[in-house]
């Protein structure tokens, strides 16, 4: 309850300093997000050009872990994370709140999840991800960016969801080393420490999700009962 309780209140918090103290909009925000949206980038900042980016990979992270985790959940994750895509923890944060701890995974995988599960997806993540991050801090203009993060709410508010989207992650992942049946907490550990690239590294390095989990499971009880 406490855990729900926090989580809750992070998200009002969020909502309100977004809306009541973060700086205005700019007159150019909607031509900003088009402009990003649609690969127009002459001219803007490649830092702001990589975080925003960078937001779009978020939910993709998050996604490998939330469809196996919606799975035993009476809330779905799919409305969560397609949410996700434009508003990120805005919309991590009520499911965070809803959800119940749920270290197993039952029957089979389908194919949203095998791909959500698969290696590859794992590496072409870390591949964008790296390409974007070297891309935004070997090109970026820090003090363009800090003047844009002091006046502009869509950048400086964008940068506080790509923080606490970091800080939220190691949240799904004691449950998802439990469905894996990995009991090294130093996994746990090395995600929570390192944002964004410790999150990547553990889909990369982490043991495919087994299913097949209640046929197996009925399996064992008809074999005991006979």
């Amino acid at each position: 309850m406490l855990r729900q309780i926090i989580f809750w209140l992070l998200w009002l918090g969020l909502i309100g300093y977004a809306f009541l103290f973060a700086p205005p909009n700019q007159p150019d925000t909607f031509e900003l997000i088009t402009r990003l949206s649609t690969g127009d980038w002459e001219g803007i900042n490649p830092l702001v050009i990589s975080l925003f980016n960078l937001m779009g990979i978020w939910p993709i992270i998050y996604a490998c872990l939330l469809f196996v985790d919606g799975r035993g959940q009476k809330i779905k994750a799919f409305p969560f994370v397609i949410v996700s895509f434009a508003v990120g923890a805005f919309a991590i944060l009520p499911y965070l709140a809803l959800r119940q701890p749920n270290p197993t995974f039952s029957g089979e995988k389908n194919w949203l999840i095998k791909i959500l599960d698969s290696r590859i997806t794992a590496i072409l993540l870390t591949v964008g991800t790296i390409i974007l991050l070297v891309f935004g801090l070997s090109r970026g203009d820090w003090a363009d960016f800090i003047r844009q993060w002091q006046t502009s709410r869509f950048i400086h508010v964008m940068s506080l969801d790509f923080c606490l989207l970091c800080l939220l992650f190691p949240n799904l992942v004691g449950d998802d080393l439990a469905r894996r049946d990995i009991k090294n907490s130093g996994v746990y550990w090395i995600v929570s420490i390192i944002p964004l690239l410790g999150a990547l590294g553990y889909l990369c390095l982490r043991p495919a999700l087994s299913d097949n989990s209640i046929e197996s499971s009925s399996n064992e009880q008809r074999s005991l009962e006979v």
